[in-house]
């Protein structure tokens, strides 16, 4: 079963954003997407799965949006500089 969630938004948003309303409700998902993989809620591959894209690209929209898309610790650091 799948669910969906419904957003109001007034008619004028894609406009302000420059933008067609579909590209605007695309973007509004990726958005959702990419903030609920950001706070750890999911998976970069259930984010991906969420917007509907393959995971290299969710990874790329995370970095266009300017969210990491790795997060190492301070002994991964460590690892990595020695």
């Amino acid at each position: 079963m799948q669910r969906s969630i419904v957003v109001d938004y007034p008619d004028t948003m894609p406009a302000v954003t420059n933008q067609s309303p579909e590209d605007f409700e695309a973007e509004a998902k990726r958005a959702m997407a990419v903030k609920l993989f950001e706070i750890g809620r999911l998976s970069s591959g259930q984010a991906a799965q969420l917007v509907g894209i393959s995971r290299v690209e969710f990874l790329l929209t995370c970095k266009q949006m300017g969210v990491a898309s790795v997060e190492w610790d301070d002994k991964e650091i460590e690892a990595e500089l020695h």
